[in-house]
């Protein structure tokens, strides 16, 4: 794909930073529950790119690629409840939601471009 490793993505780091910023966000969170589905969430996106990346057959990251779009659509419509029921505010959620939508759309590039690896 032309890049060394993982790394090297810019899903991977703009994953990686959205990570970052809802930990920031969530620090002072006391619904445990939600915090922790959440964070969990956001941390399966990048965590599952470099799997992806790193394992052998296109099939395999593909597969991989394809929990981490869903891993950032169940982070999306997290945000969404976390922001109707006052646990994040609404300035923190749109953007937060809007990068979640853009990971999405890179990580479907990146599906698209290994599938034409496999000729699918």
């Amino acid at each position: 794909m032309g890049y060394n490793s993982f790394e090297d993505l810019e899903v991977w780091k703009r994953a990686c930073r959205l990570t970052v910023q809802l930990y920031k966000i969530l620090e002072g969170c006391r619904d445990y529950g939600l915090k922790s589905q959440m964070t969990r969430a956001a941390v399966s996106i990048p965590s599952n790119i470099a799997e992806g990346y790193e394992r052998d057959s296109v099939k395999e990251s593909i597969h991989f690629f394809h929990i981490s779009k869903g891993s950032a659509a169940e982070l999306r419509t997290q945000l969404y409840i976390a922001c109707k029921i006052g646990i994040i505010s609404d300035g923190d959620m749109q953007p937060l939601a809007q990068e979640t939508k853009e990971i999405s759309c890179m990580l479907q590039g990146l599906i698209r471009s290994y599938k034409k690896k496999m000729n699918i």
